[in-house]
């Protein structure tokens, strides 16, 4: 996997599991849908990301580096403690694309800076 499949599969993941959160909930708050935005933000910059355009790929990272912490501080404690199997599903596997995005995201730029000192 590279980068770009990766930044792509989060958002995926991001914008369905988002979009399925809103739509199965009784009462669905406008927050669930925050997901689905920021992986429309990862879609955007996905071509960017691609074909290595700096400021492009710093966007994505942050955005989701900001992902992979709000989900991790405030849903993904809430999902264990209701022990609910969905929502924490969807949190958990959120958590999991983002942090494997991100991983690819520093392999990326590890190798850019040793090409670029090479």
């Amino acid at each position: 996997m590279n980068t770009h499949i990766a930044n792509l599969t989060n958002a995926a993941v991001m914008i369905v599991m988002g979009s399925w959160a809103y739509l199965s909930s009784v009462n669905p708050s406008p927050t669930s849908l925050i997901p689905v935005f920021l992986g429309v933000i990862l879609v955007v910059m996905s071509q960017g990301v691609k074909h290595e355009q700096k400021a492009q790929a710093h966007v994505a990272v942050v955005v989701t580096l900001l992902a992979f912490i709000s989900l991790a501080v405030k849903p993904l404690p809430s999902a264990i403690s209701k022990g609910e199997s969905l929502p924490l599903f969807r949190v958990a596997l959120m958590v999991i694309t983002n942090a494997i995005a991100l991983y690819y995201f520093i392999q990326s730029f590890i190798k850019a800076r040793k090409n670029r000192t090479a």
